[in-house]
């Protein structure tokens, strides 16, 4: 059943065409991801679909008894409300349905009018409402109905407005980032949701874990075409590269052809016969093919930092609370070279506290931030940069630094970076209120890095970025030498990035826990993001889990090149991986109803896992005294 078609749709921003003749439809059951770099037009295509904006050309067709909902980023709620008059004043049907019942209850003599709102509520499954209403709302932390609006953060808002949109029961449900702002125990118990309810999606998001999980189809809008890739985003980006290498191949050959007609076009035919006049037409087709080229840049960061020294970042016995509520208590921590932390926390627990007593924004109420002569911190916050009115992009980055060096002693300007970040001429000296929210994100990580730190704070830095974009300054981040911190609700920029994970708790407790994102969620293996102190002792116990949790880092002693510490890094999250997998096989043969045929599997299984742990041991055992560690 198709419940949305968009027809030759073109949307132009100032000078710029973000998107021309754009053409797809929408059936029952799909669960569409919209990819698109910053800048090409993603939200407004969303708004116009939505009914939101009018396009300047082209229609959009819709059912008429089409239900929808749409969660844009920066949701439009009335500040004067409470949650809870927000929820009941939205278009919600079944609230109506419920309220017309109640009503028909209260005139019991009216027989045909109660038979019709009982009916109602029977057609609508009313009945489970209130039961809905409570998970949703309890899972989204929106516990206190009575708070207004206007005393709620930009995360609390977005909330509200996903709360609606899923309480309305739409048929189709358009969002735009539904994963910002949200923590990471959210964003799982959305996954399992949307796999529960028969939902019609259409999503624009940069969490790819969730496009994985969620979506059966993407869509991708790539220099003014649509391309549609029946499946979820693995699939996706194994064949889009199959996509670009025919696309590569296919230009090589029109380029060989276009220099043969070249030859024939320059002995100046006269075009006097039909089948000449059509070679030259043809000519022409074959020019434009042979020069349309795909405007793939790279965003290439060689910065060369500042080397740390042997003291970098100390934290001796940090305690912080705010009244009652104790975040940090008694926390000891020495950063390392070359460290890749990663924070994960439910919202509320420090993790932002955290980071600014690091940068030294906030004093602990207890205990000493140590920090090295040699240290240079770049904070990238979630508030992102003030810009001044009538300020140009190029002046933002020049207010932080005219240039910053470059690897082999080579230097990189302010235009040059922001070249490498996206920025053509024309962007470059455009004013800031133009840029996209990504554009605007870009911008700040530009301003970040060329104040050169080797020292890296970056407080959702995910956010906004289009996946392009993330996939470079991922591949950036695994080479920067110095150190990192990472707070990010972004799973897959988690596990490639971090070595391992500091989980802030409700009581204040801070583990340090031996992995990236998903080695955590394996070992805890439910969407309750909760460790507990006594979590690394309990892993130490078992004999093959000793290589993988240390109680104190050690400095690598001098020498140690950066290959054999992210081999280090990668033989201990492998070992966890495998600790994990050979518990879940020996668990299995507790089940006394397990099938005979699944336990002569298991067993294999589990040989094989035990064989596979034996190696990695000794690898890493035979690394560790080859680095002194």
């Amino acid at each position: 059943m198709n419940y949305l078609s968009v027809e030759n749709v073109s949307r132009a921003f100032a000078d710029k065409a973000l998107f021309e003749n754009v053409s797809l439809g929408i059936n029952q059951g799909q669960k569409i991801g919209f990819v698109a770099k910053n800048g090409y037009g993603k939200t407004s295509l969303l708004n116009i679909i939505a009914g939101k904006e009018k396009p300047d050309s082209g229609s959009v067709n819709r059912r008429n008894d089409l239900r929808m909902a749409f969660l844009s980023q920066d949701p439009d709620l009335d500040p004067n409300q409470t949650i809870e008059e927000v929820i009941l004043a939205s278009d919600i049907p079944t609230i109506g349905i419920i309220a017309r019942y109640e009503k028909a209850m209260l005139n019991m003599d009216d027989g045909d009018a109660y038979q019709k709102a009982f009916d109602q509520m029977e057609v609508a499954q009313a009945w489970d409402f209130e039961t809905k209403y409570k998970q949703i709302l309890s899972k989204l932390k929106l516990d206190d109905l009575t708070q207004k609006v206007g005393k709620l953060s930009g995360g609390q808002k977005k909330r509200i407005a996903m709360a609606v949109a899923l309480l309305s029961d739409p048929q189709l449900l358009i969002m735009d980032e539904p994963t910002n702002h949200l923590d990471l125990e959210m964003i799982e118990w959305l996954e399992e949701y949307f796999k529960q309810e028969n939902y019609t999606i259409l999503m624009v998001t940069h969490d790819r874990y969730f496009l994985d999980r969620v979506c059966n189809e993407i869509i991708e809008l790539d220099n003014g075409n649509l391309y549609t890739y029946k499946g979820n985003y693995s699939y996706y980006v194994e064949k889009k590269e199959e996509r670009l290498e025919i696309e590569q191949t296919t230009q090589e050959k029109a380029q060989q052809l276009y220099k043969k007609e070249l030859q024939w076009m320059r002995r100046q035919p006269k075009a006097r016969t039909t089948k000449s006049k059509s070679r030259i037409d043809d000519f022409y087709t074959i020019k434009e093919a042979a020069f349309n080229r795909r405007q793939e840049h790279q965003v290439e960061l060689e910065i060369s930092m500042q080397r740390l020294g042997t003291k970098i970042v100390e934290l001796h016995k940090i305690s912080k609370a705010f009244g009652d509520k104790k975040l940090i208590e008694n926390f000891n921590y020495n950063f390392q070279h070359g460290e890749r932390v990663g924070i994960i926390g439910k919202n509320g627990t420090g993790k932002s506290t955290f980071l600014n007593i690091i940068n030294g924004n906030l004093a602990p109420d207890s205990g000493k931030v140590s920090i090295g002569e040699t240290v240079k911190i770049g904070y990238y916050t979630q508030d992102g940069m003030n810009i001044k009115p009538g300020q140009k992009v190029i002046d933002v980055v020049k207010e932080y630094g005219e240039y910053i060096p470059l690897n082999k002693g080579k230097i990189i300007s302010a235009s040059q970076l922001l070249e490498r970040f996206l920025f053509d001429n024309k962007k470059k000296h455009d004013f800031v209120e133009k840029l996209s929210g990504g554009e605007r994100k870009r911008l700040y990580l530009c301003t970040i890095l060329i104040q050169n730190p080797n020292f890296l704070i970056l407080d959702e830095p995910t956010n906004d970025l289009d996946i392009p974009t993330l996939n470079v300054l991922e591949n950036f981040l695994m080479d920067f030498p110095g150190c990192i911190i990472v707070v990010s609700h972004d799973r897959y920029f988690m596990d490639k990035i971090v070595d391992h994970l500091l989980v802030f708790n409700q009581s204040g407790e801070i583990t340090d826990f031996p992995g990236n994102y998903s080695d955590f969620r394996a070992y805890v293996g439910s969407t309750d993001i909760a460790l507990s102190k006594e979590t690394p002792k309990a892993i130490e116990e078992k004999p093959a889990a000793k290589a993988v949790v240390k109680t104190e880092k050690k400095m690598a002693p001098p020498g140690t090149s950066r290959e054999d510490q992210k081999e280090l890094s990668r033989l201990e999250n492998k070992i966890k991986q495998l600790e994990t997998e050979r518990k879940k096989l020996q668990d299995s043969f507790l089940d006394d109803s397990i099938d005979p045929d699944v336990m002569t599997q298991n067993s294999i299984k589990l040989a094989t896992i035990k064989e596979d742990l034996e190696v990695k041991e000794m690898e890493w055992l035979e690394l560790t005294e080859r680095l002194g560690v």
